[in-house]
C-alpha cells in the first residue's frame, strides 16, 4: 500500500512539472497593462493610464496599448482625461486611423459645463497635427473661440494658429482668420495676449504678410491689455509692438511713454522686450528727437544694470545684449562702468562678457581705472580669463589713441613677471599695437626679444617674427634671431613657417649681405621640402618676384600697411539691425540670425494702414555679411577663427598705396599673370649651379642687363618667361560651364540645387542656384563635402537666410584646398550633403580636371636672382646711408642690437 502511495505522488509531481515547463505563466507587462485599463474598477484603470505614461516617458514602446487608453477618454476624473490626452498626443502620429475613435470624445468634451475641460479638449485636438481629424476640428473650434469663459478663448486663439501651420487654406476659408482679428477687442486682456500671438505667428508664416494689421484702435488696445496682461502676454505685445512702424513721431513717443513702466517688471524677459521697442525705434528713426532720445536712455540705465546684479545666467543674457546696445549706441552706461567689474565668485563665461563690456565703455576718462582693473585680473588663476584680459589691454590700446602709451607700459610691466602665457600674449597683442601705431614704442622690442627662448606657442612665435621682420633695419642681429627659428624651420606650426618666409625676404630686401643664405635656404626648403601648399606658394610667388622685378617685390612686400582698426565691432552692421530686433530672444545671445532658430527674420514689420497709405518707405534687413574688409597682409594669424586660405599668394597680397588689391598689379605689364601661366614641369636642381649671391652681388650692370633681355636663359628666369608659357597665339579665353542640376527637386523634398565648379583668380568657387519649389520657406540652409581627393571644403557657411516658396536664389560659394584627404575613384570624385530645415540630402558630381591644371612649378635654381642683386648692389651703398640716417634720427634707436 506504501509502495502504491509512493508511485502515485511521483507521477502526479512529474505530470505538474511537465505541466509547468510548457506553460507561459508570465505573459509580458504590456498584456498586464492591457488587463487593468479595461478592469471594471475605476481605480485599476487610472493606476494603469499611469504606469503606461511612466513607461512612455522612460521610451518604452506602448503604441499597441492605444485603443485601450482611448475607451478611457469618457470619464469624469479631470486628472485621468489629462493623462489620456497626453498620450493621444505622443501617439497620433504613429497609430492616425485610431485617433478618429477619440473624435466623438472629443466633440462631447467641447460642450463639457466645466472649462477646464473644453479647452483642455480644444488644446489636445489643435496638439494631435493628424490630417485625418483636421475637418473634425473646425466646428468645436468655432464654438471655443465665442465661448463665454476667457480661459477657453485664449486656448482656442492659439490653436487657430497651429490650425494655420497644418491647413493655411482651411483656416481662411472658415474664417478663423477674421474672427482673431475680430478678437483683439477682447474685454480680457490675456485673451488680447494670446489672440496678438496667434496673429503674429500666423503673419509670419503667411506668404502675403498683410494679415495682421494696426489702426489707432487697435494700438489703444494693444497699450492697455499691456498692464493687464501677465508676463508672458506682456512680451507678445511688446515683440508686436517693435515689429509696428508708427504713422509718426508723436504715435512712436506715445508708444514709448507707454511702455517705460515695463522696464520696473520683476521678469527679465519683459525688461528686455521694453529695451527692444526703445532701440528698435531709436535705430529705425521713428523717434529723432535728442531729448526724448536722451529721456530714454536715462531711463534704460538702471533696469540694465538691476539685471547685471542678478543670478549669473540672466547676467550672462543681459550683458550678450548690452553688448549688441553698446554697439549701436555707445552712449548708454558710461558712467556705470564699475557695474561690470569682475567679482571673484562669478563665472567663467559672466567674467568674459564682462571684459567685452567694458572694452566696449572705456573712453578718456575712465581709462586709467579700466587698465588698474586688467591689470589685477592677470593675477587670476584662470590662464584664458588671464589671457582675455591681456588682450583687453591691447584692444583699449588700439581703440584711444590717447592711452596707448599707457597701455603699453602696463603691458611691459606684465612682459618683466616672466609668467609664461602672459608673456606670450603680451607679445601678440604688442603686434597688433605696431600695425596701429607703427614706427612707435619701438624701444619695447627690446624687451620682447629678450624671452625669444621662452616662447613655445605658435601665435606668439609668429608674432614675434613678425616685429623682427618689420623693423629688421633697426635690429643689428636681426638675422640671428630668424635663424634661432629656421632650425626648427620643418617642425613649425604653418603659422610660424608662412612668417618665417614673409620676414627672411622682408629682412632680405632690407639687408642683402646680411640674408643671402638664410632667403636662399629657406625658399629651397619651403618649395621642396613643405607638403603644405599654403607655404610652398607662398615661396613660389617671392622667388617669382625677387626674380623678375625687384622694384615691385619692394612695392610689394615692403609696402605700408594699412593701420589696423578697433575691434569693438562684434557683429557686422546687417546683421546687428536684425538682432537688435530681436532683443531677449536666442538670437541676441547666439549673435546668430533669428531665422537659424526658427524664429523671426528680422524683416517682418507691422504697418498701420495710414503708413500704408503714406508709402513708408521700410526697407527689409539683409542677411549676415560674410567676412571682413580687413586685409591682413602677411599676418595669417591675426584671426584664428578664419580658416586658412587656399591659395595664399593671392589673399596675403598686401594692399599697395594706389589702392590695389592684387599683387600681380604691381609687376610690370610685360610679365603675364601667374594664373595665364603654363609652366613646364619641375626640373631637378643641379649641383653645378649653385650662385652665391654675394658674387651675384657683386656683379656687372652689362651682365643684368644681358640676363633682362634673355629670353631663353636658364633657371628660373627661363622657366618664368612668356615665351615659355605654352599660351601660343591663344588669347586665353574660355567659355563659361553652364550650371547643371545636381538635386532634384524630387529627391530634395522641394528644393532643387543647381551648381556648376569653377575657379577664378587662382581661387576654386561654386556657384549655386537653390531654388524652393514648395509652398513653404525654406530655412538653415548649410552644405559639407566628404573627405576627397584634393581636400576640397566650404570656406564660407551659405547666405541664404530664408528661400521663399517658389524662389530661386543664387550664391557663390569659395572652396578651399585645406580640409581632409582620401583618395577617390575616380579622384576627382565630391560627394556633397545639403541640409535644410526639412531634411539632408546627399548627391555627387564629378569635377572636371581642367579645373585642376595650371599648377606652378618647383623653381631650379637661384641664379635668378641675379636681376636683384645687380639692383641691389647699384644702390646698396645709397641704401646703407639712407639706413644709417634713419637710424640716428629714428627714437634714438640707431643700430640696436639685441
Amino acid at each position: 500500500m506504501q509502495d502504491a502511495i509512493t508511485k502515485f505522488t511521483q507521477s502526479a509531481l512529474a505530470d505538474f512539472r511537465r505541466k509547468n515547463f510548457f506553460a507561459t505563466a508570465k505573459k509580458g507587462e504590456n498584456f498586464e497593462l492591457k488587463a487593468d485599463l479595461n478592469s471594471e474598477y475605476k481605480e485599476f484603470r487610472k493606476d494603469a493610464v499611469k504606469r503606461v505614461i511612466a513607461n512612455m516617458t522612460v521610451g518604452k514602446d506602448v503604441s499597441s496599448l492605444f485603443a485601450d487608453v482611448v475607451k478611457n477618454m469618457q470619464t469624469d476624473d479631470i486628472e485621468l482625461k489629462k493623462l489620456v490626452y497626453l498620450y493621444l498626443i505622443n501617439y497620433a502620429k504613429s497609430q492616425p486611423e485610431l485617433v478618429i475613435l477619440a473624435v466623438n470624445t472629443f466633440v462631447k468634451d467641447t460642450d463639457d459645463p466645466n472649462p477646464l475641460i473644453r479647452a483642455l479638449a480644444i488644446r489636445t485636438m489643435g496638439c494631435l497635427r493628424v490630417e485625418e481629424i483636421i475637418n473634425y476640428l473646425c466646428e468645436p473650434l468655432k464654438k471655443c473661440l465665442k465661448d463665454d469663459n476667457p480661459y477657453v478663448r485664449k486656448t482656442a486663439a492659439i490653436c487657430v494658429a497651429k490650425l494655420y501651420d497644418l491647413n493655411p487654406q482651411l483656416t481662411v476659408d472658415n474664417g478663423f482668420v477674421s474672427t482673431l482679428q475680430e478678437m483683439i477687442s477682447d474685454s480680457n486682456p490675456v485673451v488680447v495676449a494670446n489672440v496678438i500671438a496667434a496673429l503674429s505667428e500666423i503673419n509670419d508664416s503667411s506668404s502675403e504678410r498683410n494679415i495682421f494689421t494696426i489702426n489707432r484702435n487697435i494700438l489703444t488696445k494693444l497699450l492697455a491689455a499691456l498692464n493687464e496682461s501677465t508676463e508672458w502676454g506682456q512680451i507678445c505685445i511688446l515683440t508686436t509692438l517693435a515689429d509696428y512702424v508708427p504713422v509718426d513721431e508723436k504715435e512712436a513717443e506715445n508708444i514709448v511713454e507707454r511702455v517705460i513702466p515695463r522696464l520696473q517688471h520683476a521678469n527679465a524677459s519683459v525688461v528686455l522686450s521694453a529695451v527692444k521697442v526703445f532701440m528698435v525705434y531709436i535705430n529705425q528713426k521713428y523717434i529723432t528727437s535728442d531729448e526724448t532720445i536722451q529721456h530714454i536712455i536715462k531711463k534704460m540705465t538702471p533696469p540694465l544694470v538691476t539685471l547685471v546684479s542678478d543670478h549669473s545666467e540672466i547676467q550672462y543674457v543681459a550683458l550678450r545684449n548690452i553688448n549688441l546696445i553698446l554697439q549701436m549706441r555707445n552712449d548708454i552706461l558710461t558712467e556705470e562702468i564699475r557695474v561690470f567689474f569682475c567679482k571673484y565668485n562669478d563665472p567663467p563665461y559672466v567674467k568674459l562678457e564682462k571684459l567685452e563690456v567694458m572694452i566696449q565703455l572705456c573712453n578718456e576718462k575712465n581709462i586709467d581705472q579700466v587698465l588698474s582693473e586688467f591689470k589685477e585680473y592677470c593675477n587670476e588663476v584662470d590662464v584664458d580669463f588671464v589671457r582675455r584680459s591681456v588682450r583687453a589691454i591691447g584692444r583699449c590700446a588700439i581703440k584711444l589713441d590717447v592711452a596707448a602709451e599707457r597701455c603699453v607700459n602696463v603691458l611691459l610691466e606684465l612682459i618683466s613677471t616672466h609668467v609664461n602665457y602672459v608673456l606670450q600674449e603680451a607679445i601678440v597683442v604688442m603686434k597688433d599695437i605696431f600695425r596701429k601705431y607703427p614706427r612707435s614704442y619701438e624701444g619695447v622690442i627690446v624687451e620682447l626679444c629678450k624671452n625669444l627662448e621662452s616662447l613655445d606657442e605658435p601665435e606668439a612665435k609668429a608674432s614675434l617674427i613678425w616685429i623682427i621682420g618689420e623693423y629688421a633695419e633697426k635690429i643689428e642681429n636681426a638675422n640671428e634671431l630668424l635663424e634661432f627659428f629656421m632650425d626648427n624651420f620643418k617642425e613649425e606650426s604653418t603659422m610660424v613657417q608662412l612668417q618665417l618666409i614673409t620676414a627672411t625676404v622682408k629682412l632680405f630686401l632690407k639687408k642683402p649681405s646680411q640674408a643671402q643664405n638664410s632667403v636662399q635656404n629657406i625658399l629651397q626648403t619651403a618649395t621642396q621640402s613643405c607638403d603644405n601648399p599654403d607655404i610652398r606658394d607662398r615661396a613660389y610667388i617671392y622667388w617669382r618676384l625677387l626674380s623678375t622685378n625687384p622694384q615691385a617685390a619692394k612695392s610689394v612686400v615692403l609696402a605700408e600697411k594699412p593701420p589696423i582698426e578697433s575691434r569693438t565691432k562684434i557683429v557686422s552692421d546687417s546683421l546687428l539691425d536684425e538682432l537688435i530686433a530681436n532683443i531677449g530672444t536666442l538670437a541676441s545671445v547666439y549673435y546668430k540670425p533669428a531665422s537659424l532658430f526658427g524664429g523671426r527674420t528680422g524683416d517682418i514689420k507691422i504697418f498701420s494702414t495710414p503708413a500704408e497709405d503714406a508709402n513708408a518707405d521700410i526697407e527689409g534687413v539683409p542677411g549676415t555679411t560674410i567676412g571682413g574688409d580687413e586685409n591682413l597682409l602677411d599676418l595669417d594669424f591675426d584671426d584664428t577663427s578664419a580658416p586658412p586660405s587656399a591659395t595664399p599668394p593671392v589673399s596675403a597680397a598686401p594692399k599697395s598705396n594706389s589702392g590695389s588689391n592684387d599683387l600681380l598689379d604691381l609687376l610690370n605689364e610685360d610679365i603675364p599673370p601667374m594664373g595665364s601661366m603654363g609652366l613646364s614641369q619641375p626640373v631637378t636642381p643641379s649641383t653645378n649651379v649653385q650662385n652665391d649671391l654675394m658674387s651675384i652681388l657683386n656683379s656687372s650692370n652689362s651682365s643684368n642687363n644681358n640676363n633682362n633681355n634673355s629670353n631663353g636663359g636658364g633657371g628660373l628666369m627661363g622657366l618664368m618667361s612668356p615665351s615659355n608659357s605654352g599660351l601660343g597665339n591663344f588669347s586665353g579665353i574660355q567659355l563659361q560651364p553652364q550650371k547643371t542640376v545636381m538635386l532634384p527637386a524630387s529627391d530634395g523634398k522641394g528644393m532643387e540645387i543647381s551648381a556648376v565648379f569653377l575657379k577664378r583668380q587662382n581661387k576654386f568657387f561654386m556657384d549655386l542656384t537653390f531654388t524652393n519649389k514648395t509652398t513653404q520657406p525654406m530655412s538653415e540652409i548649410a552644405i559639407q563635402f566628404n573627405k576627397n581627393t584634393y581636400g576640397l571644403v566650404p570656406m564660407a557657411p551659405i547666405g541664404i537666410n530664408v528661400l521663399p516658396p517658389n524662389t530661386s536664389k543664387d550664391f557663390s560659394l569659395p572652396l578651399g584646398t585645406n580640409g581632409p584627404v582620401q583618395q577617390m575613384n575616380p579622384p576627382t570624385l565630391l560627394q556633397i550633403a545639403v541640409k535644410n530645415n526639412v531634411g539632408v540630402y546627399y548627391f555627387q558630381h564629378v569635377l572636371p580636371t581642367s579645373l585642376f591644371e595650371n599648377q606652378v612649378s618647383t623653381p631650379s635654381t637661384m641664379s635668378s636672382f641675379s636681376m636683384m642683386m645687380n639692383n641691389s648692389n647699384n644702390n646698396n651703398n645709397n641704401n646703407n646711408n639712407n639706413s644709417n640716417n634713419g637710424n640716428s634720427n629714428d627714437n634714438g634707436l640707431g643700430g640696436l642690437l639685441i
